[in-house]
């Protein structure tokens, strides 16, 4: 097989699979014989030879895929009228300060924003797939610590926790946050304590 024939393999796989697809899914597909430095060199050809079209091939935290790009966004939404769910400021105040100060437990956020976090923030972010308990903190009581998933870095068309948009002066939810999931909808309402406690401070620089 030469080096056409396995992007046709490639692009064939990438735009036919449900989800993003890792070097060792596509790997699977010439039965390990392709090192993991050829899938990403024929990767980089097959990203090229689709530059500039209405959809592209991107590499995320999970795999590569093959999305559409921005500019089709206004386009396709046309197809598509039901809008995606719409997270309040309090699921993205506490999102935002999950994805910037990681590991951190429920306490650690609650100091931070200067309210108490309702537990139903925390389920929708979880139930989202957004954030993940990875251990406990050694301390009485020995709290969960929360951290970040794949599939956050994948719906904000991330690879790492590197490329996180910069937070602007003053600001506790990046403008990329309120631009993908939107504020104050429906999704997640804010607890009590929330919803009668002002805006939260801007969100501490991480160390």
């Amino acid at each position: 097989m030469n080096a056409q024939e396995a992007k046709v393999v490639l692009e064939a796989a990438l735009l036919t699979a449900e989800r993003p697809l890792a070097i060792a899914d596509l790997r699977r597909l010439f039965a390990d014989e392709l090192s993991a430095d050829t899938v990403r060199v024929l990767l980089e050809e097959l990203r090229a030879d689709w530059a500039g079209r209405g959809v592209e091939l991107v590499a995320l935290a999970s795999g590569w895929r093959f999305q559409s790009t921005p500019a089709m966004r206004v386009y396709l939404d046309r197809l598509n009228p039901e809008k995606p769910p719409k997270y309040s400021r309090a699921v993205l105040e506490t999102l935002a300060i999950i994805a910037y100060r990681q590991p951190v437990t429920r306490g650690d956020i609650e100091e931070i924003r200067g309210v108490m976090v309702s537990p139903q923030v925390i389920k929708t972010l979880e139930e989202r797939g957004w954030i993940e308990s990875i251990g406990h903190r050694e301390t009485p009581g020995r709290p969960a610590l929360f951290a970040t998933t794949k599939a956050f870095l994948d719906d904000l068309g991330l690879r790492s926790l590197d490329e996180l948009p910069p937070l602007e002066s003053g600001a506790s939810v990046p403008a990329e946050f309120e631009l993908q999931f939107g504020a104050g909808g429906e999704a997640a309402p804010p607890a009590s304590t929330d919803a009668s406690t002002p805006a939260s401070a801007p969100l501490p620089a991480s160390a």
